[in-house]
C-alpha cells in the first residue's frame, strides 16, 4: 500500500452474521472511514436467516483502509483479504 495520501486497493471477503443483518456494517465504511466501497458478489438468503458473505474492494488511503479493517476486527466479524486466498 502507498504511505501517503495517494488512494490504494484492498480486496476483501467479509462474513456478516445474521445478527448485524439490521446493522449498517458496509455503509459506515463508507460513511465512519471514508472509504469507497464496490461490492463485486455477494450472497445473502432471501429471508436473511443465514450469514451473509460479501466480496468487497476497498478504496481510500492506507489509513482509511487499516481503520476500516479494524472496526470490522472489533465486530469481530470474519474477514479474508487478498493475500490469503487464491480463488477470487
Amino acid at each position: 500500500m502507498a504511505t501517503d495520501n495517494t488512494l490504494s486497493k484492498k480486496r476483501i471477503r467479509l462474513r456478516i452474521p445474521k445478527d448485524y443483518h439490521q446493522e449498517p456494517v458496509i455503509s459506515r465504511l463508507v460513511s465512519d472511514y471514508g472509504l469507497i466501497v464496490n461490492i463485486t458478489a455477494a450472497i445473502l438468503g432471501a429471508n436473511a436467516v443465514g450469514d451473509g458473505w460479501f466480496d468487497l474492494e476497498l478504496q481510500g488511503t492506507d489509513a482509511q483502509i487499516q481503520s476500516g479493517l479494524t472496526y470490522l476486527s472489533d465486530l469481530e466479524l470474519e474477514v479474508w483479504d487478498d493475500t490469503k486466498t487464491n480463488d477470487w
